[in-house]
């Protein structure tokens, strides 16, 4: 049986299964809870998988060094996600993706500036195939690859109250910043690459995955920056139910592009120039297993982060989760019983 491993966007949604970006480069750009590590199923095999992952940083730099001046007070979301994955065949696997923000909230220095939304983010397509497996007594080795396709279903351009008129009660909007959008609005390509090697008699397993996100242009005539994430693992199962493994990360984001005709300093106070960034993290995971089920959290911990010109940046990501995977029978097996 095909093996599927958890770390941690996306994204979580750094994991970012989060678009904060520009002056808000706290979350990731992936579309991904917690990103992805992920192989094949096996064969007629279904997984359900339900994410909730919780994001929160108050922390900014200029370049890699922290900066005390605050262009906010906090910045923070809560974000569902959910997977459903079939096993094709023994080496083609596809699954159906999205993702749900109860909030994202940017708190301002004064109350009263403070953003808030919710609702829908994207779906994504994302069929796997393994394209080489070997298996002996002593060791397993997989690669993987995968090409991922997402769909903007969530607001991307949401608007926020900035005046209200004391006489008429006329309100005045502008669209909200980027880091409270559920969505970018772009239909996005994914491309991902797993590598595993098993060691069963060990119960140790080594692992690395790459995933590169080729964002498209929204209708706002906004292009946020190309994803791009490298993450090695090591793994090792206790009584065979517990798994512990730990994950270095690292983890790029190219800076926002805009159509000519439209001005970001006017519409968000955001410079170009202070969007993207790159950053190394430290991600630590548990999971246990029972029967059909699988529990697991993880967290992210920045170990090194670079900002391009003054962003706030990554400090708390926490992400957990349960996946329950179950085989479906052949047709002709239950015709079969059906007529004994």
């Amino acid at each position: 049986m095909r093996i599927l491993l958890f770390s941690s966007f996306l994204f979580l949604l750094s994991s970012k299964t989060l678009y904060s970006q520009g002056c808000c480069s706290g979350g990731s750009g992936s579309p991904i809870a917690g990103g992805t590590s992920q192989g094949v199923l096996a064969e007629r095999q279904m997984e359900l998988n339900a994410n909730f992952q919780y994001l929160d940083t108050k922390k900014f730099f200029t370049g890699d060094r922290h900066d005390t001046a605050k262009l906010f007070d906090d910045l923070q979301s809560k974000y569902l996600y959910f997977r459903l994955a079939y096993g094709v065949t023994k080496n083609l696997t596809m699954s159906v993706e999205a993702g749900y923000f109860v909030n994202k909230t940017q708190i301002g220095l004064y109350k009263k500036d403070t953003i808030t939304s919710s609702g829908i983010a994207d779906l994504i397509l994302f069929p796997r195939y393994t394209v080489y497996s070997k298996n002996t007594e002593t060791k397993r080795t997989e690669l993987t690859l995968g090409l991922g396709f997402k769909i903007p279903l969530g607001k991307y351009d949401d608007s926020t109250v900035v005046y209200t008129d004391p006489t008429t009660g006329e309100k005045l909007y502008t669209t909200s910043t980027p880091a409270v959008q559920p969505s970018t609005g772009s239909h996005d390509f994914i491309f991902y690459g797993f590598f595993y090697r098993g060691y069963p008699e060990k119960n140790f397993k080594l692992f690395m995955n790459a995933l590169y996100v080729k964002k498209g242009w929204n209708p706002l005539g906004e292009k946020f920056g190309d994803y791009a994430s490298v993450g090695l693992f090591a793994g090792q199962t206790f009584f065979k139910k517990l798994g512990v493994t730990i994950q270095l990360k690292g983890e790029w984001i190219g800076m926002l592009k805009s159509a000519s005709n439209v001005d970001l300093v006017a519409y968000y106070g955001l410079y170009k120039e202070d969007t993207g960034g790159r950053k190394v993290l430290l991600v630590p995971q548990l999971s246990y297993s029972y029967k059909k089920f699988t529990l697991f959290a993880l967290s992210e911990f920045p170990i090194y982060q670079y900002v391009n010109g003054s962003q706030v940046g990554s400090q708390y990501q926490i992400t957990a989760g349960l996946t329950y995977r179950f085989m479906i029978k052949k047709k002709a097996v239950v015709e079969e019983k059906k007529a004994e």
